[in-house]
This record gives structure tokens, C-alpha cells and sequence, in this order.
């Protein structure tokens, strides 16, 4: 009977196993500081394996550095020993919801979605520090090896501490903004979809290191370009005498999407005259460029009109074509017109367009997208304490652009939540189903704002707050088409992991410590701490319904009816009874708490009991 790991995914060890399969020669051993001998790449003729050419010593090359980038690759790569902790009474229908908002370090919450969420994102919008000289940026915690940062990450750490003032007068100015986002971006790749899609908003002051940190995570070749929105409408006194008017939003794919393009108008198509070909126009039949055979005369054999294509232009057919769009209904002659009026119709059918849809402008210059606009929004929800807002149409746009229906939208810098409020708006609007996942550092609010004397005291306090208002609102708004729509959230917290160090690090203690010890799980962690943490670790979606059930006299936890089932119990409390009855249930997948067990034999027992009754159910310890 395996044990759950319990700690977020080591894409470092996971790549060393990829490349010890594909390339055995190039590992070798070599021995730690503790003379205990440890498999590493031989990077020399890793390099030689990897060219066609001969390689010699460091070549230049064309590519993005800075002081700090090798240590936030690490940090993106390594492991924590860290889990997300649930906190029913902060949500909104805990129990059905399928949105998550996730209040912690967005590095830490992005590491903790990987097994979970991985491929899975269809589309991601951030809105991260601008980097203008007076944001803060996440001070991350750089260690000498994964060993070390697994470790100290199962400490708990205050949120207010993760943050530092970001000075122009900072001589790492920009290495320190590029080494937050490299390993957030890093990750963030992972989670999406390959039909993936993510938005960053930036305004001039990084847009060009963010462009090549951001081609050499996803690749050149998908970068899409950039939005340009309009902020504002009116002008400053700036010292240069420039007035900048726009901020931009950079697009990045996974592999291959596509937007779905602004929808075209076609009020326009009818059928009056009830053309077997369905709804159609009037259109131009003329074109720009032709010759001798597209350039003759068209007679209307009903008034004797002829008509010739305006001059210098052709028209868009040839005679063989004519005579076939007369047969098919296509041209269409008049029975009667003024002297200035061509002798017959042109139509163009609603069946002949390639779609519905014309392409996506990258101008976002209509007056829904101003900042004003963002903050009276939050203003009609009586929420005027948040900075910098973004306007609910600019997401909602962009959502609707690249998502349809049961689509999960993630935003990991989520401030005043506006995204949840689009993604709400929306299906309120369209009937779809999507689902957001909203990630926000509790970061304290300055105790002189707006915010901390409306009784805020961080940042996500104020975004879950506009999620219950902004979903009461649409529901109200859109009362008999959103009978269902879902306008709740289950709230996680990142926290230290529920074990105890000695779950991580047996080696460390001895075993006359271990025995009294008695539990490798923290005092004060619930039952329901333990569960989502082993959705973590397992890899199961945290939106699914979650029930209680009391099997044989033990309480159980069933994640939707069979995906997982959870028994906590301790005190040798786990029964052949109680295992017969839970295997009857055949889930895909089962938990018990070592202490659960009497002793060895009755672990052996358990196994030999689904073996038999339910042979396809996996069944792990923590």
C-alpha cells in the first residue's frame, strides 16, 4: 500500500527521468556532502549530445539574462512541502460551486495546481505589477537545492512578508520584476490547454522584457501580439510633454488556438422573395482587377436595360457564370428601375460565408474599456476602495474571444476579482458554464486607504467581497434566464503542509523520538484539511461535490459519489466491516490514515478485501 507524497509536483526530478531514459550515458554518480552517492548530468556531454555540431566551450547566443534568472528557475522547479487549506464560512456554496478562489502565494497555488490543473486551462489572464517604481514585487525564497526548499517550505510563512517595494533607486529594478514573473509564467504554461491561451497586461514600462521572457517560455511562434486599450480620454501635463493614453495586453498560445473572431451583422440577409437558397443581400457584383472576358455587358431581358461594370472595374464573374447565377436564382433581374439604377440584382447568401464571424481587432479604443469605467463598477457595488481596476467588458471580451461552454478561466493575479465578475457576467448573458479559478496574495491594505477604513484589512479580502456582491447583482439582473447559473466559490488557503516534518524527513529522527511522537499529522488540521490536500496530491479536480457519509460507524468523505473515497480515522478504528461495506461502493480511489490501522496484517487484510470486491479501486495511506 503506497504512500500519497503529500508535496507539489518536482518538475526538476520529473525531467531527469525523462532525460535518464532518453540519454543514460550523459548521468553519472557523484557523491553529496555527505558521502552518499547521488545520480547527476554530465552537462558537457549532455551539450554534445544535443548539437550537430562540435561544441567547444560557451557560444554566444541570442537570448535573455539577468542577475537571479538561474535561481528562479529553480524556484520554479522545486518542490513544497505545502498544501491548500478549505475555509467554508469565506464561500458561497461551498458544497456544489465549481469556482475556486485561491487566497495564498500565487507561486505556491500555481506549484500546488500542477498534477491537478495540468493541460487543463483554456485560458489565463493576469494583470501583474506594472513595475512603474512604486509596485511591490514577491520577494520568493531562493534555496541552495530542492532539498532545502521543501524543507523550509513547510514552514509557515506570513503573507505581509512576501512583498517588497520595487524602487527605481533598486539596482536589480528590473532583474527583480523578470525573477517573479519567469518562474509564474514557467508554470502557468503548464496548466494550459494545448488550444490554451494567456493574456498579460503591461503598459510600457516592461513590455519589451516581458515580451522575450515570455517567447522564450512559450515560444516565439506563439506569440499572437498585443491588444491596445485605451485607458483614458483625457489628457496630463506629463514632464516629457507624451501623453500616454493606452496600456496593452500581450497574447501568448499554447500551440494552436485561434479567436473566435467579433461576430458579423447580418440583419441584413432576408429572403423576400423566398429564394430556395435561404437569406441573402444585395451586394456589389464588381471587382477591382479583371480582363476582356470578365468585362461585357449584362441586358435585362424585362426593361432592355444594359449595364456595364463601372468604370475602371470588371465584373466578378464571367459569362459562363452568368448564365449559371441567372438559372440558379443568384442574379436576379428587376421588373422595373430608375435610369440610375443597375438592371439587376446581385445576391450574396448567409449559406456562402465562409463564417459568422469577421477577425478579432486588436484596437480596444471604444469608451467600455476606460479605467473610469472600471471604477464605477466597483462603485455600483458600493466597493470604491480598489486601485487601478480593470473594466468588466475588457474580460468579459476577451473571454468571450477565447473560451464556449464548461471552460476554466485562471487568473492568478486577481485583485479586485474582476475577472470572476466577467466570467459570471457572461454566463449569465450567453447560458455557458464556465468556471474561474481566481489566485490573490492576502496583502494587507494600507491602513491609510479607502479600503483598510471600509474595514478591509488585504487585498483578497476585498476580491471575495466582490464576488458575492457582483453574482447577487447578476442574479438579480438576470432573474428568470439564471436560474442556475453559479455564483459561488469555494475558498482555499495556502498553508504549511497538515504533516508534521518528521512525515518529510523520517531519516532525521530517531526512533525512540517517532514513538512518541504518535501521529505524523499536525494537531491542528481537520479531517477536511487532509482531504483537499489529498485532492492535491492525487491529482483530483478540487471543484467536484464533496458528502459525508457514515459507513460502518465510520465517517467518510465521497468525492463525486466514487472518484475518491477518504477515511480518517486513527486508533486502529479501520474494521474488515467497515472495508467491505466502503468496497461495495467501488471507487476509483481510497485513503486511509496509517494510524487507522491496528497493525501491518490488517493493511494486508484491507488490500485482499478490494482486491476481491472492488480489483480496480487504488487505494494509498497518509
Amino acid at each position: 500500500m503506497d504512500k500519497l507524497k503529500m508535496h507539489s509536483i518536482n518538475l526538476t526530478e520529473e525531467l531527469l527521468d525523462i532525460l535518464a531514459k532518453k540519454v543514460p550515458h550523459c548521468f553519472v554518480e557523484t557523491e553529496n556532502i555527505n558521502k552518499e552517492l547521488k545520480k547527476a548530468i554530465d552537462f558537457d556531454l549532455l551539450r554534445q549530445e544535443l548539437s550537430k555540431n562540435i561544441v567547444e566551450g560557451p557560444q554566444e547566443r541570442y537570448h535573455l539574462n539577468w542577475p537571479g534568472k538561474r535561481e528562479a528557475l529553480l524556484t520554479a522547479n522545486a518542490p513544497i512541502a505545502k498544501t491548500l487549506r478549505p475555509c467554508r464560512e469565506e464561500g458561497v456554496h461551498f458544497n456544489s460551486t465549481e469556482n475556486l478562489f485561491i487566497e495564498g502565494d500565487n507561486l505556491d497555488a500555481l506549484k500546488l495546481m500542477q498534477e491537478t490543473y495540468l493541460g487543463k486551462i483554456k485560458m489565463i489572464y493576469i494583470d501583474p505589477p506594472y513595475n512603474t517604481g512604486n509596485d511591490f514585487v514577491y520577494e520568493d525564497d531562493f534555496a541552495e537545492n530542492t532539498e532545502e526548499f521543501l524543507k523550509k517550505s513547510n514552514q509557515k510563512d506570513e503573507a505581509g512578508n512576501r512583498l517588497i517595494t520595487n524602487t527605481e533607486s533598486n539596482g536589480r529594478f528590473h532583474s527583480d520584476w523578470l525573477s517573479m514573473m519567469y518562474p509564474r509564467l514557467k508554470l502557468a504554461r503548464n496548466l494550459l490547454r494545448d488550444d490554451g491561451v494567456i493574456f498579460i497586461s503591461i503598459d510600457e514600462n516592461e513590455i519589451a522584457n516581458l515580451i522575450k521572457v515570455a517567447n522564450e517560455i512559450f515560444g516565439s511562434d506563439n506569440y499572437l501580439g498585443e491588444l491596445v486599450r485605451k485607458t483614458k480620454s483625457s489628457t496630463n501635463d506629463a514632464e516629457n510633454n507624451f501623453n500616454y493614453q493606452q496600456d496593452y495586453i500581450l497574447i501568448f498560445t499554447k500551440s494552436n488556438f485561434s479567436f473566435k473572431g467579433e461576430q458579423k451583422d447580418l440583419e441584413n440577409y432576408k429572403n423576400p422573395d423566398n429564394d430556395p437558397n435561404g437569406d441573402w443581400k444585395s451586394s456589389d457584383p464588381s471587382a477591382k482587377s479583371g480582363g476582356e472576358s470578365t468585362y461585357f455587358e449584362i441586358k435585362n431581358p424585362i426593361t432592355g436595360k444594359i449595364d456595364l461594370p463601372p468604370n475602371g472595374r470588371y465584373w466578378g464573374f464571367s459569362k459562363n457564370s452568368l448564365q449559371k447565377y441567372i438559372q440558379t436564382g443568384k442574379i436576379k433581374f428587376k421588373n422595373k428601375h430608375s435610369t440610375n439604377e443597375r438592371g439587376f440584382i446581385f445576391k450574396t447568401y448567409k449559406k456562402e460565408l465562409k463564417s459568422f464571424y469577421k477577425p478579432f481587432d486588436s484596437f480596444l479604443v471604444t469608451n467600455n474599456y476606460l479605467n473610469q469605467v472600471a471604477t464605477k463598477e466597483l462603485k455600483s457595488l458600493d466597493l470604491n476602495s480598489f486601485s487601478y481596476p480593470k473594466p468588466v467588458e475588457l474580460l468579459k471580451t476577451i473571454i468571450n474571444q477565447s473560451t464556449h461552454n464548461n471552460d476554466i478561466i485562471l487568473d492568478f493575479f486577481a485583485g479586485s476579482a474582476t475577472t470572476a465578475h466577467a466570467v459570471m457576467q457572461l454566463n449569465a448573458e450567453d447560458g455557458g458554464n464556465r468556471k474561474f479559478i481566481m489566485v490573490q496574495l492576502p496583502e494587507l491594505c494600507d491602513e491609510k486607504s479607502e479600503a483598510f477604513k471600509a474595514g478591509y484589512k488585504t487585498i483578497a479580502e476585498i476580491g471575495k467581497e466582490r464576488i458575492r456582491r457582483a453574482g447577487d447583482k447578476i442574479k438579480e439582473e438576470h432573474a428568470l434566464t439564471a436560474l442556475n447559473l453559479d455564483i459561488g466559490f469555494r475558498v482555499l488557503k495556502v498553508d504549511s503542509s497538515n504533516m508534521q516534518d518528521v512525515y518529510y524527513n523520517p531519516d532525521d529522527y530517531s526512533q525512540d523520538l517517532l514513538s512518541k511522537m504518535g501521529d505524523n499529522i499536525k494537531p491542528d488540521r481537520t479531517d477536511e484539511d487532509l482531504l483537499f490536500q489529498v485532492l492535491l496530491d492525487w491529482g483530483v479536480d478540487l471543484a467536484l461535490p464533496v458528502s459525508k457519509e457514515k459507513i460502518a460507524g465510520n465517517d467518510v468523505f465521497l468525492v463525486s459519489d466514487n472518484v475518491l473515497a477518504a477515511c480518517f480515522v486513527k486508533n486502529g478504528e479501520i474494521t474488515k466491516d467497515f472495508c467491505h461495506n466502503l468496497a461495495k461502493r467501488e471507487p476509483l480511489r481510497v485513503v486511509f490514515r496509517d494510524a487507522g490501522f491496528k497493525d501491518d496484517s490488517m493493511k494486508i487484510n484491507v488490500e485482499q478485501i478490494f482486491k476481491l470486491k472492488s480489483p480496480h479501486t487504488e487505494i494509498k495511506t497518509i
